[in-house]
């Protein structure tokens, strides 16, 4: 029975990615696993803003998405990044199908904050029927994080959110977090291979853990189930699984030690 792993690649890191991260994807396949990508793109979206000379505003550190800010980011989310990935996928010898989590009723959101962030969407729920299929027929589905409303108005989602949701709604067993640094770090900037969430609020308590990393560690914890005892942060920079077993920092439920 094939079991079920969730990528998020951050925006920067989707240019990023090594041979030995599309090589772990295979031996993922190879083991009958089911893979599915969701990515960002915000580096791309401020490039691309700054190029049209859009005005953007932010709340909270969180730019607020205009209609013209949409229009930019639904450009850049399901048509560059989205495609780009999908056909480096595909270069590399893996069947992928990339897909915007407005299509086919994937992403469904409400309003964030329509007063500060304007088209900002919090993912109320997720139609898996589309992307069980594709992962049943051999495809890695590549999801760019757009969602719909219920009156089928698009809005813009966190990818980590968006990762999150749909990894809890297909039921995954792995749920990695695909970054540009190594995983968690402590004090001394050494790697921590394990760790349980009232370690990693300690951490943030005493701004070890700080920055965008917060942020991604509380879209982890929120992961976490009965079915998803494991969520993992890694380096895309590298490969993903060694020997059999999952590389960077593993977020466990319990004390107990978790095993790959």
């Amino acid at each position: 029975m094939s079991k079920t792993v969730v990528l998020k690649c951050g925006g920067s890191t989707v240019h990023q990615l090594s041979e030995s991260f599309f090589q772990s994807l295979k031996a993922l396949i190879n083991n009958n696993w089911n893979v599915m990508i969701v990515h960002g793109g915000g580096p791309d979206i401020t490039n691309m803003l700054k190029a049209l000379k859009i005005e953007t505003e932010f709340f909270k550190g969180q730019r607020k998405t205009t209609e013209d800010v949409l229009e930019v980011a639904e450009m850049v989310l399901a048509g560059k990044i989205n495609k780009l990935l999908t056909n480096v996928l595909q270069d590399k010898g893996l069947d992928a199908i990339g897909l915007s989590g407005s299509d086919g009723g994937l992403l469904k959101a409400n309003y964030l904050d329509k007063e500060h962030l304007g088209l900002v969407g919090e993912v109320t729920s997720v139609q898996t029927s589309v992307v069980s299929l594709l992962m049943d027929n051999g495809y890695i589905p590549v999801v760019a994080p757009l969602a719909r409303t219920v009156e089928n108005e698009t809005l813009n989602v966190n990818a980590d959110l968006a990762a999150a949701a749909i990894a809890n709604a297909v039921s995954a067993e792995k749920f990695i977090f695909v970054t540009d640094v190594p995983g968690i770090l402590d004090g001394n900037k050494q790697l921590i291979e394990e760790i349980t969430p009232s370690e990693i609020n300690t951490l943030i308590e005493s701004e070890v853990i700080t920055g965008g990393m917060i942020p991604k560690v509380q879209s982890a914890l929120a992961t976490l189930s009965d079915n998803c005892q494991e969520v993992i942060i890694a380096s895309g920079q590298k490969a993903i699984i060694e020997d059999g077993h999952f590389t960077g920092t593993k977020i466990v439920k319990g004390m107990e030690v978790s095993t790959s």
